[in-house]
């Protein structure tokens, strides 16, 4: 059983970092000009509600690769990730042990990614609710992340400034 569960996490990881390296050259290569025709200003609000931590990397990575692709066609991104459900157990300094001791490699690249977007100014929240339901304790969380309330209310008020809604689950 471990043994195969080795080979599953293995391959796992080998999927998403040759899609992590595909990603880049996706961002340079192709253009959304009929998308972009007049606009200035990229403003998108990300909701990631997952529960499998190398789909969040990868999502992640993703978004880091949106934000160069609105940079490179000349649109300046303005993005806030909003963390909701069972995704706020990958984004602490200290996840659970079974987590690490499971999904190691993967929370590295959460956490990296973290990093990345918050140097980039990416806005990331973390939902309150979520946190206390999963039992992850608010000053634990990644240092980049704000914890807020609610994360509907986030999208919310987001939506209500003119953000598109970008799902993630």
């Amino acid at each position: 059983m471990a043994r195969k569960s080795i080979t599953l996490i293995a391959g796992a990881l080998i999927l998403v970092a040759s899609l992590l390296g595909s990603m880049n050259a996706w961002a340079g290569s192709r253009n959304d000009a009929a998308a972009l025709a007049g606009v200035q200003q990229g403003k998108g609000i990300f909701l990631v509600d997952m529960d499998n931590p190398q789909k969040t990397a990868l999502y992640l990575k993703l978004i880091n690769v949106t934000h160069k692709s609105l940079l490179a066609q000349g649109v300046k991104p303005d993005l806030v990730v909003v963390f909701i459900g069972p995704t706020v157990r990958f984004l602490t300094t200290a996840p659970a042990g079974e987590l690490t001791a499971k999904y190691n490699e993967p929370l590295k690249l959460i956490a990296a990614a973290v990093k990345e977007l918050d140097g980039k100014g990416v806005r990331m929240e973390v939902c309150e609710i979520a946190t206390d339901f999963f039992k992850v304790p608010t000053e634990k969380l990644l240092p980049e992340l704000k914890p807020v309330g609610n994360g509907f209310i986030s999208l919310i008020g987001y939506q209500s400034k003119g953000y598109g809604l970008v799902p993630i689950f």
